[in-house]
């Protein structure tokens, strides 16, 4: 049996106050609540509806695990650490198969964007979607047959290095697949670029 693909979709728990705080400080806390929680919940059905892969949404706090999630998505804690360690902890111990983990805060992504994630990795052991400030909004693995790497080691998150140190990391032999520069949404100005993205005739 062919082992089956998991698309993760790294998120925090929707709660007033605790998620966006940059984007808080530009148009409050509401505001960032509000465009986070919508954000998350169009992230989780758009994915999930999808049969091509197994959902599950990675969630900190770990009590959040028990708050009520979409049908059809799997729920796993995050577990401790920076963001790097909680990432290799989930690609360590997901069942076998694909993994591509996601960001939570990406209004311009599309089933089409995992779709050519998981193409990729038909070619290449580690694939990468790049975000405009430097970070990146995907990172994929074939996992077979093993890590090839020990993955996200002294890497600068939150900072335009995070790609670059994580690239840094890697095995130079190590084939690596890029996808398209997405911005995800960090500030009162991101937010007003991909509002006025939605906005443009298609």
């Amino acid at each position: 049996m062919t082992p089956a693909r998991q698309v993760v979709v790294f998120a925090r728990a929707p709660r007033l106050g605790q998620v966006k705080s940059r984007l808080a400080a530009d148009i409050g806390t509401v505001g960032a609540w509000r465009f986070y929680r919508r954000t998350l919940a169009e992230t989780l059905r758009r994915i999930a509806a999808d049969g091509r892969w197994i959902t599950w949404v990675a969630v900190t706090p770990e009590r959040a695990v028990e708050a009520p999630w979409p049908r059809g998505v799997r729920v796993i804690g995050q577990g401790r650490g920076d963001l790097g360690v909680r990432m290799a902890r989930l690609l360590a111990r997901l069942p076998p198969g694909p993994v591509v983990i996601i960001g939570s805060d990406l209004p311009g992504l599309r089933r089409d964007h995992v779709a050519r994630a998981f193409a990729a990795l038909g070619r290449h052991p580690m694939v990468f979607g790049p975000a405009a400030d430097g970070g990146f909004w995907l990172v994929g693995a074939r996992r077979r047959p093993f890590l090839p790497w020990r993955p996200f080691t002294r890497v600068r998150w939150s900072s335009a290095h995070a790609l670059a140190d994580t690239l840094a990391g890697l095995d130079r032999r190590l084939s690596v697949g890029f996808l398209e520069t997405l911005a995800d949404v960090d500030t009162g100005a991101d937010l007003r670029r991909a509002l006025s993205r939605q906005a443009r005739p298609r």
